[in-house]
Order: structure tokens, then C-alpha cells, then sequence
């Protein structure tokens, strides 16, 4: 059982501290424009529904789904998109948002194709940067955490669809999955 083999390893106030901290360096970075998330489901949604609330600037929202990690605990490197933008990004200020960065794969294929759609700026805003299993050159603008290595849950992020409700972030011991 998952449950007895996880311990917090970001609490509920942490992230929102964190959080805080972000929707206060877009909104400076932004002031007196817009700035359009974009949001990677489905694990960013609790994060992007609180910075968005913590973004002081007018902001609009969309999302995107892409899928790289089935029901295991490290990417597979295939990139599938399963739901596209709905607005433009044409000459608009952009920041993909992310619960994530891993190896870097499915970021950095959301990022170069967003790019050629002309916004007029491109930047990454993640929850957390775990960069042991970093595989490919890409670096987010706007962080929240940092990690070296662990499978984490929670806020978000899940197990095999499961454990997204958890309020905190826990670290799984993988071994016993």
C-alpha cells in the first residue's frame, strides 16, 4: 500500500508560500500588461488555479494535455498531445505552466512547438525542478522547488491517476510500489 511508504516532503504552507512568492515575480516581471498560463494537464491544475489567484495583473487561462508517463514512475520519452490550446498565443506574453520538470521531454516539446505559434514572449513557471533525471537542456524561468531524485504525489501530481488530492507533496519510496 502507497500510503505507508510516503512521508510530506512539502507542506501545504510551503507551497503556498511558494506560490505567493511566484505570483508576485510574474506579476512585477509582467506589470501593466497581460500575461496568458498555460496550463499541462492534468497535473498543474491545483497549481495554476492558486498562482493564478496570486497573480496581482490582468492573466487568461488555457491548457494543454500531453502524456508521456502511462502508469509508470519515469518518463517513456513518446510525447502524445491529447487537447491543443484553444486561444492564440500570437504576440502574446506566455507562460507555460508546469507541476513538473523531470527529464525534460515533454516541456521542451510543448516549448518549441508554442514557439511557432509567434508569441511575443515564452517563459516556464514550475511547481518543481527535479534535476537528477534531467535529459535534455531546458530550464524554467519561474521555480518553486527544487529536488535531486524521488517519486513524489500529491497537489497534482499523481500515482496512476491516483493521489492528485493529496493537499501536501509527498515522497514515495519507490521500491515498495
Amino acid at each position: 500500500m502507497i500510503e505507508q511508504n510516503m512521508k510530506v516532503l512539502y507542506s501545504r504552507e510551503q507551497l503556498a508560500t511558494e506560490i505567493k512568492r511566484l505570483g508576485q515575480e510574474i506579476s512585477n516581471d509582467y506589470a501593466g500588461g497581460e500575461v496568458m498560463l498555460v496550463g499541462v494537464l492534468k497535473g498543474s491544475f491545483l497549481f495554476i488555479a492558486d498562482l493564478i489567484r496570486e497573480i496581482e495583473i490582468p492573466s487568461v487561462i488555457d491548457f494543454v494535455r500531453l502524456a508521456s508517463y502511462g502508469s509508470g514512475t519515469q518518463s517513456s520519452g513518446i510525447i502524445e498531445f491529447r487537447k491543443e490550446l484553444e486561444m492564440p498565443i500570437k504576440g502574446r506574453d506566455v507562460i507555460i505552466v508546469e507541476d513538473i520538470v523531470d527529464s525534460g521531454f515533454t516541456l521542451e516539446c510543448l516549448y518549441n512547438k508554442l514557439l511557432l505559434q509567434n508569441p511575443r514572449s515564452l517563459k516556464i513557471c514550475t511547481l518543481i525542478d527535479k534535476r537528477a533525471r534531467r535529459e535534455v537542456e531546458i530550464e524554467a524561468d519561474y521555480v518553486g522547488m527544487t529536488m535531486d531524485d524521488g517519486f513524489i504525489i500529491g497537489y497534482g501530481l499523481d500515482y496512476d491517476e491516483k493521489y492528485r488530492n493529496l493537499p501536501d507533496i509527498y515522497l514515495v519510496d519507490e521500491s515498495k510500489l
